[in-house]
């Protein structure tokens, strides 16, 4: 295994964090890492050195997005199936999974462009200036989706806001 395979295996858990932030189904976001990686393998000779992750994410959300554009595809409702079973009762650690399964609502109810930002920069650690290379956008635009997004989610998580979630695209 050469050293540009090993650096893109160490990528795939945050690539496919990425991809599923994105898609909201596992199936889905693993057909997104898995495509972006195809075509990062393809462009391997057009990668000028520096960062691995943040040319990978590029490329994935790249990836997200001409997909969204070619298939057009009827909106459904959330899958319910891809959260994992019902909670039954256990010992009071389902405090933790009950506010990690509100967050995950309340992500789920960002617009798509503020969901995007508050992964990469929150949750992945990526520096303004990545993510807003990743996305094709100039930094104070990532700056005000991030502002946005992260008072969304405070509204959502105190509860002053309902959450809905976001429709999502079933294959």
């Amino acid at each position: 295994m050469d050293d540009l395979e090993w650096q893109v295996e160490r990528e795939v858990p945050h690539l496919r964090r990425f991809a599923y932030a994105l898609t909201g189904r596992r199936e889905e976001a693993d057909d997104l890492v898995q495509d972006a990686l195809e075509r990062a393998w393809r462009k391997r000779h057009l990668r000028r050195g520096g960062v691995l992750r943040p040319w990978l994410f590029k490329i994935l959300y790249r990836v997200f997005l001409n997909g969204r554009r070619k298939k057009k595809m009827p909106v459904v409702e959330w899958d319910e199936g891809d959260m994992g079973a019902p909670h039954q009762a256990v010992p009071p650690a389902q405090d933790m999974r009950l506010r990690m399964d509100d967050m995950g609502r309340a992500l789920d109810a960002l617009p798509e462009e503020q969901r995007a930002v508050v992964v990469l920069v929150a949750l992945e650690g990526v520096s303004y200036d990545q993510a807003a290379q990743m996305l094709g956008i100039p930094v104070n635009t990532l700056r005000s989706r991030l502002f946005r997004g992260r008072e969304k989610l405070r509204e959502l998580m105190d509860g002053t806001e309902e959450m809905k979630p976001r429709l999502r695209r079933v294959k």
